[in-house]
């Protein structure tokens, strides 16, 4: 039989070590996710805040008034702005938007609330710059995508403006770790287990209560968000924690589309560069955010 692009991003992650230390293992996921990002797209570092990494970046054709805010995935100890470029260049290519990447501190050396603190101060800045919270997406991809939850359910109950929409590819939602398709999808994931999740929580929470709602949004009264697009794989552990966040939200009168992507892997639009339903993932989210924040 011949091999497939899921295959062939497969074999991409059995061909390297899984690493103990938390350098090691941060290097092992810059190079888990490295891909060549766009030459054509105009990409600047800065600042936010007190600190906060960001970096903006915008491929021709975009709408300069429209910003996709993306927080990267990781488990909050691993992953970067760079980790990431690649997928949020094309992110923003496919909803016609600016973007604003967000290097938030990272556990354990930084745990819970660091990262949201941060997110928060990101979300600041882009409000300071002159951008409309109804044309801004909050994006993030598992752990980022946990994090793009509990920045809004802060905002929320904070009575600040909340953005346009959001974008949830693969998130992780439940850092209590309940949901059985760790257990059943364990086989088929290549990426992400049971006992390195348990590993990620320890150090994020650093003491704090798993069942926390800005850590764990599964956990949270989710009235009052703005339309979510979820996005995750069949073949991934963290399929319960998509599926089950889009049912909560809809069953709290929020507007919210689910996609199952069969045969997926966890954050597969990471490889879109070899993997076309990476692609049509991305278009798939880009043409949510048009329709949801206008042209």
């Amino acid at each position: 039989m011949a091999e497939t692009e899921i295959d062939a991003v497969r074999a991409l992650l059995r061909s390297l070590p899984r690493p103990t230390s938390w350098a090691e293992r941060r290097e092992r996921f810059e190079a888990v996710c490295a891909a060549p990002a766009a030459t054509d797209a105009t990409v600047e570092a800065g600042t936010a805040g007190d600190n906060v990494s960001i970096e903006w970046s915008y491929a021709p054709g975009a709408d300069p008034t429209r910003l996709l805010i993306f927080f990267h995935g990781g488990g909050y100890c691993q992953g970067s702005i760079a980790s990431h470029r690649h997928m949020v260049i094309e992110a923003g290519r496919a909803a016609k938007a600016r973007t604003l990447a967000v290097g938030y501190r990272l556990a354990p050396e930084h745990p819970f609330p660091a990262a949201l603190e941060d997110a928060r101060a990101a979300y600041a800045f882009a409000l300071a710059r002159g951008f409309a919270p109804s044309r801004i997406a909050l994006c993030g991809d598992s752990a980022g995508g946990g994090l793009a939850l509990a920045l809004m359910l802060e905002l929320r109950d904070a009575n600040e403006p909340l953005p346009g929409c959001a974008w949830l590819l693969s998130p992780w939602v439940d850092l209590s770790l309940s949901a059985a398709s760790l257990a059943t999808k364990a086989p088929v994931d290549p990426l992400i287990q049971k006992p390195y999740l348990e590993q990620l929580a320890s150090a994020y929470l650093a003491g704090h209560d798993p069942a926390e709602p800005l850590v764990s949004p599964i956990r949270a009264e989710l009235a009052g968000l703005p339309p979510l697009l979820v996005q995750v794989g069949s073949a991934e552990t963290l399929l319960d924690d998509a599926t089950a966040i889009a049912a909560r939200a809809g069953a709290a009168d929020v507007a919210v589309t689910l996609e199952i992507w069969p045969g997926m892997i966890h954050a597969w639009p990471l490889w879109a560069s070899r993997l076309a339903d990476g692609r049509r993932a991305l278009a798939s989210m880009g043409a949510f955010v048009e329709e949801r924040l206008g042209r």
